[in-house]
C-alpha cells in the first residue's frame, strides 16, 4: 500500500466485528491471543476467494499485534478487538489503556518504507529484542500500513490496514 492509512473515522469502513475484554482476564492468559488471532483472522478471511489461505497468512500480522497489546498494557480497564472493511482495505483496531507516557508517542510504519520506524527508538513498545522495528518488518512482510497512536487522553490505539487483494507473496 504507497499510500498512508485512511482516517479512522473515513465512512468508506463498514463495521465487521467489535470484541471487548477486561484487561485483567485478557492478561490472565497467554492463549487469550490464539484465541482471539483466530477469531479475528477467520472473520477477515470471510469473501475471498481463497479464505483459509487469507485467514492463515494474515493470522501471523494478527498475532503479532494482539501479542503487542498483551505485552504492554498493564493499566486497568478494558481492551477492544475491532475489525472493519472498505472496498480494498481491512482494519484491525486494537484499543488499550496504556501509559501518558508512551500517548504522546506517535509511531507509523508503511510499507513503503524500507527504513525504521520514524521516531520508534522512543518506546520499547514497537521494538523486538534484537532492536529491529516489529511495525516496520509487519508492514513490508504484508503491504500493509501500521499506526500506533493515542486513543483520546485514555489509551493506546494499534491500526493496522491490511489490502484486501490476495496476491501476497
Amino acid at each position: 500500500m504507497e499510500q498512508e492509512a485512511a482516517s479512522f473515522n473515513d465512512h468508506a469502513f463498514a463495521p465487521m466485528l467489535s470484541l471487548e475484554l477486561n484487561v485483567a482476564m485478557f492478561k490472565s492468559r497467554w492463549q487469550f491471543c490464539d484465541r482471539i488471532t483466530e477469531y479475528l483472522s477467520d472473520i477477515l478471511g470471510q469473501g475471498h476467494n481463497d479464505p483459509a489461505r487469507y485467514s492463515n497468512f494474515l493470522s501471523v500480522a494478527t498475532n503479532e499485534l494482539i501479542e503487542l497489546a498483551f505485552r504492554s498494557t498493564s493499566e486497568p480497564g478494558r481492551i477492544r478487538f475491532s475489525l472493519y472493511r472498505s472496498a480494498t482495505v481491512n482494519r484491525l483496531r486494537i484499543v488499550f489503556p496504556g501509559e501518558e507516557a508512551f500517548g504522546r508517542k506517535h509511531t507509523n510504519a508503511r510499507s513503503s518504507e524500507g527504513q525504521p520506524v520514524p521516531g520508534a527508538g522512543s518506546g520499547d513498545l514497537v521494538m523486538k529484542s534484537d532492536g529491529t522495528v516489529l511495525l516496520s518488518d509487519l508492514a513490508a512482510i504484508f503491504r500493509a500500513t501500521i499506526r500506533i497512536e493515542k486513543d483520546g487522553g485514555q489509551g493506546i490505539q494499534i491500526i493496522a490496514d491490511f489490502p484486501s487483494a490476495e496476491d501476497f507473496r
